[in-house]
């Protein structure tokens, strides 16, 4: 994909689409690069880190990191093959140049004492004029800080956090920002390094025998990781590219896994559906755990059990159980929601919010989302320790006693507790897969206990949970509202993919929430979220509407929509949280979710099509 350099959104040209980045990272934090070469998203030394560069939620107080060239160009972005390593392309009359973008991965076992993003220019044809502007704006655009230059460094110091930016071309400032303009002639390049510092960890030059050493050595190590993967079917391209987005999500020192790496981008443009994903979902987790796994990658999942165990998470007891929904990425439990109201949202869509809220909510479908992911890993990586089987018998003797109640559901909804058929499917999901473990280990459980309860449950959902009305399982106990979250119900095995029930459910979905393969959650004009505003359609939907559609042997259409799918990923393969009227992404992105549901959906319907 093309776009002119100093490509806009729909705001002049304060803002670029959210769809028109690639991620970077360093398996601790990450940065969306645009496709005209602005680094507009980016916190150190975290993911939830107060942000240093912020312009996509503000272009005038944000702060980013400007590099282009000097003249009218075309761009080209892509990933170098195999890896997270992202490559920006100029095009020009005059001659064609790259940015070679990258954070060097240290040992994935502690927290890193150096954070680096390094920017490589390289010119390979002709000759290009450059210029740069590094302008952070640190504690999200509301922390005064101070630059001092000295020829090729410049220290920036706020009273958080010192950033040391090192090149290979000289430097320029003023009270707050950072220039160069310079120019390269074919074979020539510069480099650029940024690095968090201390008073134990200096600034350190990046010259261009070490800015290639660390080149090589990142691209060795994403191909030497994708290269466990099992998968060999078809869209191995757009399967690969998922692992490696949901790899770069992961939080190496404690294997836990962000939902997205960023915060705030708005669900619909102009809304108040703006919400911090740099944390660790239970629900989001274990789906990508799964997800891993299909694909070969135990080390992760092994990691995410270290993450459950080593913080005590499935022994806590809090107010709505053993779980809550979310954690940091350090295990801590308290994420208290603040708005930034100096900042106006990507394209005006306000509030900016920093934490989370909805750690309070109750949401019972995470017990089935995390124990059928340690039910895989037992399956599939390596047999749980007696400690955690002890854990998993006290969450599931927990849920014996508090499956039968309203919650807010897995859409976090804002509206009130209610009654909804998927929290009782995946509290079904725990129970089953917890039995299952026992049965095939003969692990000690009360297995009448959790076999009643189990049975309870199913019995609710196929009498209270199906609607006459509407020939289809709805979204809440005795209502005839539509959700998209039954679609889960086949591919949790609940019921049979070809059950009469079923097929009838999948076309009421069909008919009510899908556009063009495009699948929306709810109706919230029938379905109130206590939420203002519409969103757009949600692709993790979108993705278990083409396995459903497999499960229940209708290929060709299940191809056809996951092509269509497929058509909605940016330049560089990589989804947002939802998909607009007219096809841009909306929500948090890159959003594991969708990711996740995309391997999944891919390896079924390519088994499926043998």
């Amino acid at each position: 994909m093309e776009f002119g350099n100093g490509a806009a959104g729909a705001d002049g040209a304060r803002y670029l689409p959210i769809a028109q980045h690639g991620l970077i990272g360093d398996l601790r934090t990450a940065a969306l690069v645009g496709a005209n070469g602005t680094i507009d998203w980016y916190c150190c030394p975290r993911f939830d880190a107060p942000s240093v560069f912020a312009s996509i939620l503000d272009a005038d107080k944000g702060g980013s990191w400007e590099l282009a060239t000097d003249i009218a160009t075309r761009t080209r972005q892509f990933y170098f093959p195999d890896t997270n390593v992202l490559i920006t392309r100029f095009y020009a009359e005059d001659g064609v140049a790259e940015i070679q973008d990258f954070m060097p991965v240290v040992d994935e076992s502690r927290e890193a004492s150096r954070h680096r993003l390094i920017r490589r220019v390289i010119c390979v044809r002709g000759s290009l004029p450059f210029r740069t502007r590094i302008a952070p704006r640190f504690g999200y655009g509301a922390e005064p800080h101070t630059v001092r230059v000295q020829g090729h460094e410049a220290v920036f110091d706020s009273p958080s956090i010192s950033l040391a930016l090192t090149s290979t071309v000289p430097l320029e400032s003023d009270a707050t920002d950072v220039w160069s303009h310079f120019k390269l002639l074919e074979g020539e390049s510069v480099v650029f390094a940024l690095d968090k510092i201390s008073d134990d960890v200096r600034p350190l030059a990046c010259p261009h025998a070490e800015a290639e050493e660390q080149f090589e050595a990142t691209v060795r190590f994403w191909r030497r990781w994708l290269s466990q993967s099992r998968y060999r079917g078809r869209w191995r391209e757009m399967v690969h590219r998922s692992a490696l987005l949901l790899k770069l999500l992961t939080y190496a020192p404690t294997g836990a896994i962000v939902a997205a790496p960023t915060t705030s981008l708005p669900e619909w443009v102009g809304g108040e559906r703006n919400w911090d994903y740099r944390y660790v979902w239970v629900r989001d987790a274990a789906f990508a755990i799964y997800a891993m796994l299909r694909l070969g990658f135990t080390t992760e999942a092994e990691a995410f059990m270290g993450f459950l165990s080593d913080r005590g998470i499935m022994r806590g007891v809090g107010p709505t159980g053993p779980l809550q929904i979310m954690y940091g990425i350090d295990g801590r439990t308290e994420l208290p929601e603040t708005e930034m109201s100096h900042l106006e949202g990507h394209l005006g869509s306000a509030p900016v919010r920093v934490g989370n809220a909805a750690t309070e909510q109750l949401q019972l479908d995470i017990y089935g989302a995390l124990i059928d992911s340690v039910y895989l890993y037992d399956k599939w990586g390596r047999p749980i320790s007696s400690d955690h089987w002890d854990e998993v018998d006290a969450v599931v003797n927990w849920l014996c006693d508090h499956w039968d109640q309203p919650d807010e559901g897995v859409w976090e909804t804002r509206g009130g507790r209610r009654n909804f058929v998927y929290s009782r499917l995946m509290c079904w999901v725990a129970i089953e897969r917890a039995i299952r473990m026992a049965n095939r280990r003969g692990l000690p459980a009360d297995l009448l206990r959790w076999q009643r309860n189990r049975d309870a449950i199913y019995r609710q959902i196929m009498q209270q949970g199906w609607s006459a009305k509407r020939g289809a399982f709805a979204q809440g106990l005795g209502d005839d509202v539509l959700d998209a979250a039954v679609l889960m119900m086949p591919l949790a095995k609940f019921i049979s993919p070809t059950d009469p029930k079923w097929l009838s459910t999948l076309d009421a979905l069909t008919a009510d929430l899908v556009s063009d393969s495009l699948v929306y959650r709810y109706d919230p004009e029938v379905s109130p979220d206590g939420l203002r505003g519409s969103e757009g359609t949600f692709s993790i939907c979108s993705f278990w509407y083409v396995e459903a559609l497999t499960r229940a042997g209708r290929l060709e259409e299940a191809r056809l929509a996951f092509e269509k799918m497929l058509t909605y990923a940016n330049h560089v393969g990589l989804y947002a949280e939802e998909i607009g009227r007219s096809g841009e992404q909306l929500g948090n992105f890159p959003q594991a979710f969708t990711h996740l549901s995309l391997i999944s959906a891919a390896f079924n319907l390519d088994r499926a099509l043998g």
